[in-house]
């Protein structure tokens, strides 16, 4: 069984719902993850539905101050973006932090905003799935070499040569966000990674053991999970609420009804999250809900991170 490894998404969407549009703390949280033996660092995506700081210009400033963390996004929506365009950047991205990106991708939670955000940016919200298959499609033929060609629905192209390829021959892996039948296939068929967040680990083990079973390449099993620590578990829960409903725009129950979330201790919390290790997962990313994210990093280093490798499950 491959090692555990745990993540932290840069708090770029916190910052924006607080007024707060200065970028240099994020490199900073970057390079202090890194030195607290955290194993990736993760953007999130959504320029207009729940907006924040784009993450591949960030991630790209993330790239020049970190040397080990794996940089990913958490998660990026192809369907917005031209694919040729996509790809190029994605890969000038992967060759500036020498190999170390992960595609985190998905298409978008089915709401009224983000049903506004694509019809804002002129794209078909109804055919966003397909949109977004055909982009991995296109990008993965852009990246295996000169004169590329793609004919989709949506997108068609020939003899295209970007003109700097990725650093890894085939690209960067790409990760599908996602839960339910349709999505669970989707993820076998097309990716390197799963990066849900079921809140139950039994649905987690569910799911995993579903595409698995399908799976056309090895997926590394990811969660993304959303945490608030505090010695007073009544405590944590109210900061949690703050946090979520101020990042969501909506009620903490109906946020966490389908998101892994948890208040309270933090060996409370170590323990939640080995539930979703025994399940399977092997890479945990990180949403912390606080507001002083320096303080919240260290706890978490100090009082979860060895927790779970007492354990043995890091």
């Amino acid at each position: 069984m491959a090692a555990l490894e745990v993540g932290y998404l840069l708090p770029t969407r916190d910052h924006a719902v607080r007024g707060d549009h200065d970028l240099e703390p994020f490199a900073e949280l970057a390079r202090r993850a890194e030195a607290l033996g955290f194993d990736s660092v993760w953007a999130g995506d959504s320029p207009l539905t729940r907006p924040r700081a784009d993450p591949l210009v960030l991630l790209s400033a993330v790239a020049v101050v970190t040397r080990r963390v794996t940089l990913g996004t958490a998660v990026l929506l192809p369907a917005l973006r031209h694919p040729i365009l996509l790809a190029h950047q994605l890969a000038t991205l992967d060759r500036l932090c020498g190999g170390r990106l992960v595609v985190g991708v998905g298409g978008g939670f089915p709401a009224a905003g983000t049903e506004a955000q694509f019809a804002a940016l002129g794209v078909d919200y109804t055919r966003r799935m397909s949109r977004l298959e055909e982009s991995i499609e296109a990008m993965r033929a852009l990246w295996r070499g000169p004169d590329a060609a793609f004919a989709g629905r949506h997108v068609a192209f020939r003899g295209a040569s970007p003109a700097r390829p990725p650093a890894r021959p085939q690209g960067p892996p790409i990760w599908l966000a996602g839960g339910g039948e349709t999505a669970l296939r989707r993820v076998a068929r097309l990716a390197d990674g799963w990066l849900p967040y079921p809140p139950r680990p039994a649905a987690y083990a569910r799911e995993l053991a579903a595409i698995e079973a399908g799976a056309a390449r090895q997926v590394t099993p990811a969660l993304y999970a959303t945490l608030c620590l505090d010695d007073d578990p009544g405590r944590a829960r109210e900061r949690l609420r703050v946090s979520v409903e101020r990042y969501y725009n909506a009620p903490l129950e109906a946020v966490e009804s389908i998101q892994a979330m948890f208040a309270g201790t933090a060996r409370a919390a170590a323990g939640w999250l080995a539930s979703y290790v025994e399940a399977g997962a092997r890479h945990v990313v990180i949403r912390l809900a606080a507001d002083d994210h320096h303080a919240a990093l260290e706890r978490v280093a100090r009082d979860i991170l060895p927790l779970l490798h007492a354990e043995g499950v890091a």
